[in-house]
């Protein structure tokens, strides 16, 4: 086996889904019960943490080299393993080139630096292709993507250049930038009304999508996307992990989506 750590607790499920990618995952000895990629991981791995907590006394008796976790929302977390003793590494990416660069220092860390150069010049290269088929659209639809619904919160940074990748407007590129999902609610729901988005996209966190709920929001009726019936679900696990996940299967739903919105619209690529 490659020099790095040896015996490695995910917290979250990218980093998961990264090391099974890289051929990496017999270092993985515990993992999060959010856990859905891959689906042999739970299978395969004990479950010992959810999103914000997880069983302390568990982790430790697994005798990790490392702990890796996600986003300030884990810090509580990751304090009572620091403090029990354990090497922890948190993340915080919220960009596309961030989630590109946190993969290449994990893949590093474990002394997989050439299989991961490989796939991320793969996964480019997609990202290029599909750029030039968006760049052909006719007209971008605008997209309002909603990461919960009540409170109603706009789609993260990663999210929105993912839209942007896949031929979209997000109508809210201004909530984007915010890296907390408190500084991301929608105070005003009419507000998104005024912004008339084509498409909208839900991903609520791993509860389903309920777009008759969505349609029927007050003055709701008056959005094209209500009116034209695109309302659409990615789940979140494909899209919301900050890892290969949202890079690969989340990108080509939202393509999917804004190329089958100007196909019913009948609008062809210029």
């Amino acid at each position: 086996m490659n020099s790095g750590p040896r015996r490695i607790v995910c917290l979250t499920e990218e980093t998961t889904e990264w090391l099974y990618l890289l051929g990496e995952e017999a270092r993985i000895v515990g993992i999060s019960g959010y856990t859905v990629r891959p689906a042999r991981a739970r299978r395969e791995k004990p479950r010992v943490a959810h999103f914000l907590d997880g069983d302390v006394e568990k982790i430790c008796a697994l005798r990790p080299d490392l702990v890796i976790g996600f986003s300030d929302l884990q810090a509580a977390l990751a304090e009572k393993l620091v403090r029990a003793g354990l090497s922890v590494w948190v993340t915080n990416q919220r960009s596309v080139e961030e989630i590109f660069a946190t993969l290449g220092w994990l893949a590093a860390l474990v002394g997989a630096g050439a299989r991961a150069e490989a796939w991320i010049a793969q996964t480019r290269a997609r990202h290029a292709a599909i750029a030039a088929t968006a760049a052909r659209l006719r007209r971008r639809p605008r997209v309002y993507f909603e990461e919960w619904d009540e409170p109603m919160i706009a789609g993260i940074r990663w999210v929105s250049e993912l839209v942007a990748l896949a031929g979209g407007d997000d109508i809210y590129p201004e909530l984007a930038l915010k890296p907390h999902a408190r500084d991301r609610i929608v105070a005003d729901p009419a507000e998104t009304v005024r912004r008339a988005p084509d498409l909208v996209i839900g991903s609520w966190c791993g509860k389903k999508f309920r777009a008759e709920r969505v349609a029927a929001r007050p003055g709701w009726q008056a959005l094209p996307a209500v009116r034209d019936g695109e309302l659409h679900e990615i789940k979140s696990a494909e899209i919301l992990q900050p890892g290969p996940a949202a890079l690969t299967d989340g990108l080509e739903r939202l393509h999917a989506i804004v190329l089958g919105w100007a196909s019913r619209r009948a609008e062809p690529l210029a």
